[in-house]
């Protein structure tokens, strides 16, 4: 089993869910300058986490059924984030409060455990994504991002695939079909 479904089943075995938020379309969970003190946990539906600059949208994570989500620079130092957190289509989450997680993780060393091996795949995911923007070849990067995570095709709108690899959708579209 993996680490955020174990993780997710605990939680849910000492009924800490705080409460459930529904998000329409294209409605966001944070915006940019907001303090989020909250973990949330994706029931159904598909999120996108990115920040602007200048005039650009920058794409940086997906949530999914079966995912946590969080603008986790503000999460971990309770300060105002700079990400928005956006959902692509109807989405239900499962939120508890930071102060609900940190008493779970210090309950018992092995939800202290858990909370560091996800965070370490954070990590690794972070690192990986890195190395993707520094590739410039369009079709190694996708490659990639087909490879890492082949469930993101199906659940995320190619559109906001394509700029998180940073193309066109119509790049992205011949890659699919190559």
């Amino acid at each position: 089993m993996k680490t955020i479904d174990i993780l997710q089943k605990k939680i849910d075995a000492l009924a800490l869910w705080e409460e459930e938020v529904t998000l329409e379309r294209n409605h966001f969970l944070k915006v940019s300058g907001s303090i989020d003190t909250n973990l949330y946990y994706v029931v159904s539906g598909s999120l996108r986490m990115y920040t602007i600059s200048e005039y650009e949208e920058h794409t940086i994570r997906f949530g999914y059924q079966g995912s946590f989500i969080a603008a986790l620079d503000s999460f971990i130092t309770l300060q105002p984030s700079l990400y928005y957190i956006q959902a692509l289509k109807k989405s239900q989450l499962k939120v508890i409060s930071k102060t609900s997680f940190d008493d779970f993780i210090q309950h018992k060393p092995e939800h202290l455990q858990l909370w560091n091996e996800l965070l370490g795949a954070l990590i690794v995911d972070l690192l990986e994504r890195e190395q993707d923007i520094l590739i410039s070849a369009p079709l190694e990067r996708y490659k990639r991002v087909l490879k890492r995570s082949p469930r993101l095709f199906q659940e995320i709108p190619h559109k906001y695939i394509a700029a998180y690899l940073r193309m066109t959708p119509e790049t992205l579209s011949r890659l699919k079909k190559s």
